[in-house]
């Protein structure tokens, strides 16, 4: 039995000693290159407005119009609750495409989902891509603000308004024509929020429009949407490409 425990014992250090003289596989070797090769499946409800002389033209502007976080859902009709949608709802005739999406309910807009609506509109209907506009009001402000950071060269023109981003974004958007509107007494996104957008445009070089309403709540975008002035302005707008620039 003796005999037995020494060998057993001798058996355990030759083991010990093999497996210490063997290399460690190092850290490096642990972290392995990988592809991902994956579609990301997209799906959205939106209201779509053709101008009356639609099929009479080779190509069409296109104005993107992006709700707040009231209209979100599953039910159209809400959509039309304000902006553009109203307006075509109440007999309003524009010279350009309108897409209204609606968000989901409990999401955010999504840079990239929007800009796969786009991409799918674009290749579905007459749409001059230099003459592409965004705009959206409260979380549809703030969306659109970040929809032009992602895609600061698609853009023609945007108008967010009542929203707000983050004013780093904005060195990507020296070129871009930008119209923000907000309410001085906004008490559900402070006025603070446009204007800090509006200063760092500034210091990157870009020419914004900034309006602000005295007396406006949160609801300035009523009357924004109500000026024939907006429209006029947006369809003098252009998309600058970065030779152009």
């Amino acid at each position: 039995m003796g005999r037995f425990l020494v060998a057993c014992a001798i058996l355990l250090v030759s083991s010990a000693i093999a497996i210490a003289d063997k290399p460690a596989k190092s850290t490096a070797d642990r972290q392995q290159p990988q592809t991902l090769d994956r579609v990301v499946k997209v799906t959205f409800k939106y209201l779509l407005y053709l101008p009356e002389d639609y099929e009479k033209q080779a190509s069409w502007p296109l104005l993107l119009y992006l709700h707040g976080s009231g209209e979100r859902g599953d039910d159209l009709q809400l959509v039309k609750k304000h902006g553009p949608p109203k307006l075509i709802e109440a007999g309003r005739k524009f010279p350009f495409l309108v897409v209204s999406p609606q968000c989901p309910k409990s999401k955010s807009w999504e840079p990239f989902e929007l800009t796969a609506l786009l991409d799918d509109v674009n290749e579905h209907y007459k749409v001059d891509p230099d003459r592409i506009y965004a705009t959206g009001i409260s979380m549809g402000g703030f969306g659109t603000w970040s929809l032009a950071a992602y895609t600061p060269r698609r853009f023609a023109a945007i108008v967010p308004i009542c929203g707000g981003g983050d004013p780093f974004t904005t060195r990507r958007l020296g070129h871009l024509p930008i119209w923000v509107f907000h309410g001085a007494k906004d008490p559900a996104v402070p006025l603070e929020r446009s204007e800090k957008m509006v200063e760092a445009l500034k210091k990157n070089g870009n020419d914004v429009q900034f309006t602000v309403y005295p007396e406006a709540g949160h609801d300035c975008w009523t009357e924004t949407y109500d000026n024939p002035k907006l429209y006029e302005w947006l369809l003098l707008q252009r998309r600058q490409t970065a030779d152009s620039k």
